[in-house]
């Protein structure tokens, strides 16, 4: 799974700023001034081939009351969940009691630690890192959040233990834990009932409010031979909405649930219709390149034109997801639910299937014949072969020429045909593009022998 990477510190220390520049974003605000951040933001980043989920926090300001408490509260709640902690201090202005008082309730955490001086611009790094090396801490880091400096090289530095790791053994953890399957929905739209239903038992706690679930559950089960693993997430509310420290932290907890899932099951309650919520959630799920499946949950007691208004609002805020497979059930009564499996092993199976080289060239000139690509410049691109380059999601590589020219329509346009011809289904497919150089790029030409005599005789002739 992803590292999650938490920033913690006192406030106007850069958080944000650095937050901004890791994600490749403008979501988190960012002002001179003190605690504009309340709430806690997410956001994932890619060092190499790494990725991540970085997490800025509030600033702990040493305050013990009001809305500073909350924001203490929520900062700290997340450095549970990390697997870094990114300890920002200023080094305008030097080491303060603040610092230390963070630091000595940072090293209780028995989590890994990295101090990082932040706004080192046109100061002496070392100079710099003499002081704050006095907070006990053995990585140090300086950096210009704003400019940029030291951050790539920290990052690379950060998460190169996260690069290798033994594959045999998660293969076979795997294995063992069979299809996992997380279940995922905005607070009460009856995720623990659904999954008590599927179970046959009250496994997990389910209640008519919000927010009872308050972390991932990991259930495993077999049926009809085949092991699954379902994990019941907590909810992921709006921010607004949202008032305990610890609610606001579960995001991140069913973040890290889609990434570990083979298959996602996303509830939507047929009462609220489809909220902008649930089209941000299913974004991450096909950014993560899940398997995903759709349930409609409270179906039963919907009349015609409830139901009619539900299906447009399918087609209208998620025209994006065609390849799930759609269902219409009651947890609470059971309705539809034993459908669900034919659907997530469908999904699984299409997700994980292994196709040869000489097929998926085979299907891409087919593809290619009846709709080309387009001109560019007055030359066509060519799609010469494709093969298969992963699995979970299924990704293809195409290769060609002038292949970084080829349009977002004609991409789509491939990926919805392979996806029909390959009969995927409940699985995005992606498809990366490679152009292959010219082997005679850089070669003059060679003349043969015949040439060379004809040129001869060419010359002869000019000089008479």
């Amino acid at each position: 799974m992803k590292p999650v990477l938490v920033l913690v510190g006192r406030p106007n220390v850069g958080k944000s700023t650095l937050f901004n520049r890791l994600t490749k974003s403008r979501d988190a605000l960012v002002a001179d001034q003190p605690g504009l951040t309340r709430d806690r933001q997410y956001g994932e980043g890619l060092v190499g081939s790494i990725p991540y989920i970085i997490v800025d926090t509030g600033g702990l300001s040493g305050e013990d009351e009001g809305i500073d408490e909350l924001m203490a509260q929520q900062s700290w709640e997340a450095t549970l969940e990390a697997d870094e902690i990114l300890f920002l201090v200023d080094a305008t202005s030097g080491m303060t009691p603040q610092d230390e008082e963070i630091a000595t309730r940072l090293r209780n955490t028995e989590k890994k630690i990295s101090v990082v001086v932040n706004k080192v611009d046109g100061r002496d790094p070392d100079i710099v890192s003499a002081e704050f090396y006095a907070l006990g801490f053995e990585r140090l880091y300086t950096i210009s959040s704003s400019h940029g400096r030291g951050v790539e090289k920290m990052m690379k530095t950060l998460l190169e233990p996260y690069e290798f790791s033994d594959r045999d053994e998660e293969t076979e953890a795997e294995e063992e834990k069979g299809i996992k399957v997380a279940i995922i929905g905005r607070p009460n739209v009856g995720k623990s009932t659904l999954v008590n239903r599927i179970l046959g038992e009250e496994r997990v706690v389910s209640f008519d409010l919000p927010g009872t679930t308050r972390d991932s559950i990991y259930l495993p089960f077999e049926r009809d031979g085949q092991r699954y693993t379902l994990i019941d997430t907590a909810g992921v509310r709006r921010r607004s909405r949202v008032k305990e420290a610890i609610e606001k932290f579960s995001v991140i907890k069913t973040l890290k649930a889609i990434e570990d899932a083979h298959v996602v099951v996303m509830l939507l309650d047929a009462h609220e219709g489809i909220t902008e919520q649930d089209a941000s959630i299913l974004g991450f799920v096909l950014d993560a390149g899940r398997g995903l499946v759709l349930a409609i949950n409270k179906w039963d007691g919907l009349d015609q034109d409830d139901k009619t208004k539900i299906q447009r609002e399918l087609d209208l805020k998620l025209p994006f997801i065609t390849f799930a497979k759609l269902h219409r059930i009651s947890a609470l009564y059971g309705t539809g639910v034993g459908e669900l499996y034919a659907s997530i092993n469908q999904s699984y199976l299409s997700a994980t299937q292994h196709f040869s080289t000489p097929l998926l060239t085979r299907l891409l000139t087919n593809i290619v014949e009846a709709h080309p690509p387009p001109l560019v410049r007055g030359r066509r691109i060519k799609l010469r072969y494709a093969h298969q380059g992963g699995q979970n999601p299924p990704l293809i590589i195409i290769h060609g020429n002038q292949t970084d020219e080829i349009p977002l329509q004609y991409k789509r346009y491939l990926i919805n045909a392979f996806s029909k011809k390959l009969k995927l289904v409940g699985t995005p497919l992606q498809i990366v593009f490679r152009t292959g150089d010219n082997p005679y790029k850089n070669r003059k030409n060679k003349l043969t022998k015949h040439q060379i005599d004809k040129k001869r005789r060419l010359m002869k002739h000019v000089k008479r």
